[in-house]
Formats: structure tokens, sequence, C-alpha cells
């Protein structure tokens, strides 16, 4: 169109007349056709021919769809995935070609030619370009009476993985394939002290060899070690004096702000205060002490909210996580009281009657169905306990010791040390429901604790921290703290470090994605 710009055509036909150029209006003319024409807004002009062209409906969508940078195809774009290629493993080859010969046979040929260019290096014929010149330098302050020290090399590279023997065969020779006797102990020792990590087993061939079920462990274990090991050299250092030893503390205007001066004190209690808990909001605090009471604090002004009675010493209490549940749990001597604080809203204390007395209705009617095995009674406290707050009591066999919620607010667990096989419960507040996650004695157990996000508890014995897996029912993990007596532990929020505090004064910190060992 820019060549015709002077001109009265655009172009010649097939019979070589000229092509006029469409009549335009003027200013005037588009204005009144804009205020008549319904179709001005769609209507664009053809910059080959000039002509205006009335969009349709499916091309105005196809522009609105560009410019909200959605899908224009006419399919659907989420349509489900066809499989050209099967996904299944074949047990056959496509092939039965036996390989050619070149394919494993060293080629004539290029041995023939590398040995040419062999022989014109030697001859001389085939010469490299000489780099360029390095200045001769050399120290004039030298001290040549020294002896000059060698160098060695600093780098030490990572030990190879043993050879496979005859024991990792698929077919290995009788003697190796052990017997019931050396399986059950090999089952029944722990995995540092066992000689080997696999079981030699025995397949009519290579095909029925299964995968490997510790491939991927030993693989990371392996990483871990090329991660973790120096192989680095380093010299002996003679140090004189062992006071250069010993770290410069900084000085303690560098290290603030930190704690200098009583902030708040809560006072209140006429006994000892055993345990403290805080709201998931941070603006409620809990305390239970000797003297039978629990006491509600706001925690930016020290004021007392509420005193509750329980009627004995308090061991442990825990703030429902949910903030839709103005919840705390007690544990009084043999008894877990469900108190209803009612510190906030009035809405969620409301709430959270009601929540519990549907709870206890649909409980009525599952035990019409069949009672439970477990030896927890729940009932609901009367009219002089419920002024109180208390509208929950469980009543155990022996003396609990803590109470600890799920993050969602729904489970709690309960430790009695002294229950043997029952040391554990864990209860479900809505269903009203107590059950026995052991059936054997793990030993004295001192904590209990949830995963913050996935299904697991935490639980410490005197000397070990087992790693328990709720979904399905089976131990993941046994973390080794070296300690003498576990007294108390914390989890991370996100849930990969554990910290264990003991009776001997140590403090241990486990990362459990790296070891089961200390960090």
């Amino acid at each position: 169109m820019e060549w015709y710009q002077d001109y009265p055509h655009i172009g010649y036909d097939i019979d070589g007349k000229k092509i006029y150029k469409p009549a335009k209006g003027d200013e005037l003319d588009k204005f009144l056709s804009k205020m008549d024409d319904p179709n001005f807004w769609r209507t664009v002009t053809d910059k080959f021919t000039g002509k205006d062209i009335v969009l349709t409906d499916e091309e105005v969508s196809i522009i609105e769809k560009i410019q909200r940078s959605e899908y224009v195809g006419s399919g659907d774009p989420y349509e489900p995935y066809t499989d050209y290629f099967t996904h299944e493993t074949m047990k056959h080859p496509l092939t039965n070609k036996p390989p050619t010969k070149r394919s494993f046979v060293p080629s004539k040929w290029e041995r023939k030619k590398v040995m040419k260019i062999v022989r014109a290096i030697r001859n001389g014929w085939i010469v490299s370009k000489p780099g360029p010149a390095k200045p001769r330098v050399y120290d004039l302050w030298k001290e040549t009476d020294k002896p000059e020290i060698r160098k060695h090399r600093t780098y030490i590279p990572a030990p190879k993985l043993k050879l496979p023997g005859h024991e990792e065969s698929y077919n290995p020779p009788l003697e190796y394939l052990p017997t019931e006797q050396e399986i059950q102990k090999w089952k029944e020792a722990d995995p540092e002290d066992r000689e080997q990590n696999f079981l030699p087993q025995r397949f009519n061939s290579l095909r029925e060899v299964p995968a490997y079920a510790g491939f991927v462990k030993e693989r990371f274990d392996r990483c871990l070690d090329l991660y973790l090991c120096p192989r680095k050299i380093k010299h002996r250092v003679n140090i004189d004096d062992p006071s250069v030893l010993l770290p410069k503390l900084p000085s303690p205007n560098e290290l603030k702000p930190f704690p200098t001066e009583q902030a708040i004190i809560y006072k209140g209690h006429t006994g000892m205060v055993r345990c403290v808990s805080v709201d998931s909001s941070g603006q409620w605090l809990a305390s239970g002490s000797d003297d039978g009471t629990v006491r509600l604090w706001e925690v930016d002004t020290g004021y007392c909210l509420r005193v509750m009675q329980v009627g004995g010493t308090c061991h442990s209490l825990a703030f429902n996580p949910n903030s839709q549940l103005s919840i705390l749990a007690v544990a009084v001597n043999s008894k877990v009281y469900l108190l209803n604080h009612r510190c906030g809203d009035h809405l969620i204390g409301n709430a959270t009657d009601m929540a519990i007395s549907t709870a206890a209705s649909d409980a009525r009617s599952d035990e019409e169905e069949g009672p439970s095995k477990v030896s927890v009674v729940w009932s609901l406290e009367e009219e002089e306990e419920e002024k109180e707050g208390r509208k929950i009591c469980l009543t155990h066999s022996k003396p609990v010791k803590q109470v600890t919620w799920h993050h969602k607010g729904d489970y709690f667990a309960t430790v009695m040390p002294e229950g043997g096989n029952s040391s554990v419960h864990i209860h479900q507040l809505t269903k009203w429901r107590t059950q026995n996650p052991f059936n054997k004695s793990k030993g004295l157990i001192q904590k209990v604790l949830f995963h913050p996000t996935k299904p697991l508890l935490f639980v410490a014995t005197q000397r070990y921290v087992r790693i328990y897996n709720l979904v399905k029912l089976e131990l993941i993990k046994k973390l080794m703290s070296g300690v003498k007596w576990i007294s108390s532990m914390d989890v991370h929020p996100q849930g990969d470090n554990v910290i264990t505090g003991s009776y001997d004064k140590r403090l241990t910190w486990f990362d459990s994605e790296l070891s089961v060992r200390p960090y």
C-alpha cells in the first residue's frame, strides 16, 4: 500500500485495469458512523485493500483471549495425556539380533590412522607451537640457608567402595547361604553390629532378581560420607602458649539486646509452680501449681484473668493449638481435665461449649453399640465443676505426667510413666475415643510430642528418642542421645530438628534427616 500512496488506485486486476481506492470520509463522517453504526467498535481496516471488515464474534473472542494471555486453541487444553508408548517393562527384548562384531572388536583402520600420526610426531614432521617465553626472574632476598619445603598433595581421594564378592552373586555357592539360625541372629542384631547389610539369596536366573530395597539409603549414606568426611592434610601446629587457643570473649555491650532487667512478675500462686503454657496467639499464659489452681494471665500486662480450681497438683497443661476452640488440657494426678478458659472472644467460648456437647452426644450413641477396650473413662463434669470451667474429665489408671496436643487440635496424647504397656494414650476430642498405640513396653517413657506437619510421633524414653509413623504403625528411626536420663524434649516447628535435655545437665541436638546421633 505504501507504493500507491500518491495514486488513486491500489493495484491492478487480472485484466490490467486499475483497482481504485475505496472512498473514505472525513472525521465528521467517521464520528457519525461511530454514533450510528453498532458494529463500529468491531470494524477494522484491511491494510492491503483499504476496505472496512467487521469482525465476527469468534474473532473477537480470540483477540480477547490473546489480551488475557489465555489458551486460544479450539480443543481442551487439559485433556488427558495419550500414552503412545507403553510404560510397562517388557520381559523380552524387541529383537533377538546378535551384536555385530565391530561393536566389540577394535577398528583396524583407526589404529593405522593413529600410528601414522604417532610416526609423524616421532620423526619431527608434526611440531607443536612453542608457547610464550617466560621471563627469567629470581628472588633477590631469598634466604638460601633454609631448606626448601616440598609441597605435598593436600587432597586425599575418597576411599573406593569394596568390590563385590561371592555373597553378592545372584547364584552364590551353598556355603555362602545363611542358615535359619544365622538369619534370625542377623535380624535381631542392630544395623551397626551386622557384618553385612544384606542376606545372600539364591535365584535361578538374573531376570528373577528383584530390586535392592536398600539401594537409595546406601547411596544417601555414601553421599553423606563424601560430603562430611574431611579429605585434606592438615599440618600439626606447635603452640608454646596454650592461652592462645582460648577464644577472646566479646564485650557484653556488643551482645545487646539481651535481658538485663526483670520486666513482669506473675504473682498469685501460693505453692510451687509446676508447669506453664502459652497460647498459640501469644496473648495468654496458663500456669499450674501445687496449690490446686490453674491461673490464666495476660502476657503483656501480667494481669490474672481467671483462677480455676482443679483439686490437686497440676503436673502438666497445654493450650489447644486450634484458634477456633478455647480449650486448655490440665493433668491432675490420674485425671485429665479439658477446661474452657474463655479467654478472648466470647463467640469462640460458646462455640467450644457447643462442640463439646455435640461430641458428648455422639459418644453416647457409640457406647451403646460397643464399649471401649481402653481403660480410660470419658465423662462430663457436673454443674459445680462446670462453673470452674471444667467440661470433660478423662480418668486414667495411673498418674499422668504430661499432656500434649496435635497441631490440628483434635488429637492429644497423655503420658503415664508408671503405666507399663499403657504408658501412652492418644485421645480424639470429637469422637471421645482413646487408643493405646503400643502393645509392648518401650521402657520408661518420659515425653511424647507430635510432629508439626507429618503424622509422626516422637517418644522419649530414658536414653533414646523413637520416631513412629502413625499411619503405617511402624518405627522409622531411633535417635541415640548418649545421656543417662532424658528429662525434656522439644521439636523444631519444621520438624527436622529435635532437642532433648537430661538430668545430668546435658543438652543434645539432633538433625533427624542427617544422623541418629547428636549433631
